[in-house]
């Protein structure tokens, strides 16, 4: 591998780091605490005096490495790269916007659940019309494993928008405990790099090499115990930005596979909600989404970090072998 190569990784993990050294006293200074889920585990409460929104650092190194390193692109996929960056900012961007309502104007319940969601698919709605008039007129579903193209017509878009909104809440659901939205990215960074580089797609590797340098900058400072959480603002942005990866991988289905622990913890409250709902009061977990239900039955933070991280390499590998094997 040329050295050359590696540039996005170092620009992104050092302009992260070098932003949250400063942000995480400015954000105490500030007051930006952790907002603590009253009906969640008993011993998160002393998280409450945890800075919040640190995915401003990680924000501002992947762009930094993305932006500076856009001109050595070719100049016929450039606009693809710019526009991956631009719907992970989106949704960064919402996700900023509540945080900031909830922890600077201290207003507890942020954006309203209806509120985002429109934004959110605003945002999504706005990629995949660039993404068109960038040239990409596809229709067509590729279904890994199954070897399958399932033609949809007009119905493409609006399965695609719920796929990179169903990814960004997932995402944000995962993000529950110290280092466990970071970490079970990673993986996903490096499948996406592996793509990249086995198929020579020189704007997917330097969005996905961002990605892998920003997770890296940002984990020491979120590992259990975390001295900074992300917020929304970082959990929509990593979102946006892997669901961005899947669209220009030209196969959005890949993110059940390498996102099979978002899928896992969004299928755990789906369920937890139902069941109980129907079963007059019962719960089927413990507590969801799923990492606090493995919380509630003993594990530590650490423990499920290692548990969902190697998940998440799993559903990885698995995720490049369908792939390479469809092509």
């Amino acid at each position: 591998m040329h050295p050359e190569l590696l540039l996005p990784v170092a620009i992104s993990l050092l302009v992260t780091t070098g932003i949250l050294l400063p942000l995480i006293p400015y954000l105490k200074k500030l007051g930006a605490d952790q907002t603590i889920r009253e009906d969640g585990p008993v011993w998160h409460n002393q998280k409450g005096k945890t800075p919040t929104m640190g995915g401003v650092a990680f924000l501002g190194g992947i762009s930094a490495a993305v932006l500076v390193l856009l001109p050595s692109l070719p100049a016929a996929v450039r606009n693809e790269a710019l526009i991956a960056l631009l719907c992970a900012l989106s949704f960064g961007f919402i996700g900023f916007v509540d945080d900031y309502i909830k922890v600077v104007r201290r207003r507890n319940l942020g954006l309203t659940p209806r509120q985002k969601l429109l934004l959110q698919v605003l945002a999504a709605t706005a990629f995949l019309a660039s993404r068109y008039a960038g040239g990409d007129t596809a229709h067509t579903l590729l279904i890994p494993l199954l070897r399958v193209s399932l033609p949809l017509g007009v119905f493409y878009y609006p399965a695609a928008a719920f796929i990179i909104v169903g990814t960004v809440n997932s995402v944000n659901l995962t993000d529950g405990l110290d280092g466990l939205a970071t970490l079970v990215t990673l993986p996903v960074s490096l499948l996406f790099m592996a793509i990249a580089y086995r198929y020579q797609n020189a704007a997917l590797w330097l969005v996905s090499a961002a990605l892998l340098g920003g997770l890296l900058g940002y984990l020491p400072f979120n590992l259990p115990k975390a001295k900074v959480f992300m917020g929304d603002t970082g959990a929509f942005f990593l979102g946006g930005c892997v669901a961005a990866l899947a669209f220009m991988c030209s196969m959005p289905v890949l993110l059940a596979l390498c996102g099979i622990v978002y899928v896992l913890e969004t299928c755990s409250d789906l369920l937890q909600i139902l069941y109980f709902r129907h079963t007059g009061g019962k719960r089927l977990f413990k507590m969801a989404p799923l990492h606090h239900h493995y919380e509630m039955k003993g594990l530590s933070e650490k423990q499920v970090d290692v548990l969902f991280t190697l998940i998440s390499a799993a559903g990885c590998l698995l995720a490049y072998l369908a792939y390479t094997d469809f092509f």
